[in-house]
């Protein structure tokens, strides 16, 4: 049960502090970080979608507390677009934003979020691609979900983010689930509570079906967040029965995990998409996917015993 000690370290300073100055860090991280710029991100997509992948790109950096910084993340977003945009590469990246960097637990939060995040999106747009809405702890959905219903009046294709660890999910689904919408299913990576969340794998794994079943019947375009081959192979057979073609959901799977899957699902002829992380403050980030694998948390201890 490491999973929840590493989860409430990511929110932990002084293990921050820690991690940072570990000998075998930055190994592992570039594991998981494409980069800390965008010069650094920009041949890692350019990389990504000459083998026939699709990028969502992140800028990582979470635990803002002013309101510079929150106006600082969205200029970093900008500045991404820019560049894509000079690359022609706008239709194969999209991004994806998590409002806490927006700075929604400021004071007068939700309003800062969502008056920072229109303007990525309306740019976005107009190089042809768009913003999806990262899901984050179960306290700041009712402001996503509303902050994303607002952004789809003006720019439908707005996509979020649903966890299918939380009780709440399935109803989530079957409300987002209509025509046009974006939605990507994830098992969950936060410290969540047992009076909202599932403690369990197993039954996190069972809600994840379930959730994805009503994604699939429904009218709107799944995104399959998982590097689970059963869950994989179950998404492929519930797109079949619900008589999707290919180009009618896609996959979505993390830098640096399971990249042969990556080329194998392209190669069939999904659309594989690969979630790419890059920037400086890749701290949170970082111990959530520790958290999520034994054998990432394996990985860094082995690194440091070696580097050490």
């Amino acid at each position: 049960m490491l999973g929840p000690v590493i989860l409430a370290a990511s929110r932990s300073d002084r293990m921050r502090r820690f991690v940072s100055a570990a000998p075998g860090t930055k190994q592992v991280v570039a594991r998981f970080i494409a980069g800390e710029s965008v010069d650094q991100v920009v041949p890692v997509v350019q990389d990504a979608v000459a083998k026939g992948l699709e990028v969502t790109l992140d800028v990582v950096g979470e635990d803002i507390t002013t309101r510079e910084q929150a106006f600082a993340a969205r200029d970093a977003y900008l500045e991404l677009i820019e560049h894509l945009k000079v690359l022609d590469l706008g239709t194969k990246a999209e991004m994806s934003i998590k409002l806490s960097m927006f700075g929604q637990a400021l004071e007068g939060g939700h309003e800062l979020a969502l008056a920072n995040v229109r303007p990525v999106v309306e740019v976005a747009a107009a190089i042809g691609t768009t913003v999806t809405l990262d899901a984050e702890d179960h306290t700041t959905l009712d402001s996503m979900f509303a902050i994303h219903e607002e952004l789809r009046k003006d720019f439908p294709q707005t996509g979020c983010v649903i966890q299918a660890y939380l009780y709440r999910t399935e109803a989530d689904a079957r409300r987002l689930a209509a025509s046009g919408s974006r939605v990507r299913l994830v098992k969950g990576a936060y410290k969540e509570p047992a009076e909202v969340a599932y403690q369990d794998k197993a039954e996190t794994d069972k809600a994840y079906v379930r959730v994805l079943r009503v994604l699939m019947e429904g009218e709107g375009y799944p995104m399959i967040g998982s590097h689970d081959p059963r869950l994989i192979s179950i998404a492929q057979e519930l797109a079949r029965k619900a008589g999707r073609k290919l180009d009618e959901y896609e996959f979505q799977m993390l830098y640096g995990i399971r990249s042969e899957e990556h080329l194998r699902l392209a190669a069939e002829g999904h659309r594989m998409r690969v979630y790419t992380a890059y920037g400086t403050d890749w701290y949170g980030y970082f111990m959530r996917r520790l958290a999520e694998k034994p054998a990432n948390l394996l990985f860094f201890v082995r690194s440091i015993l070696t580097k050490g």
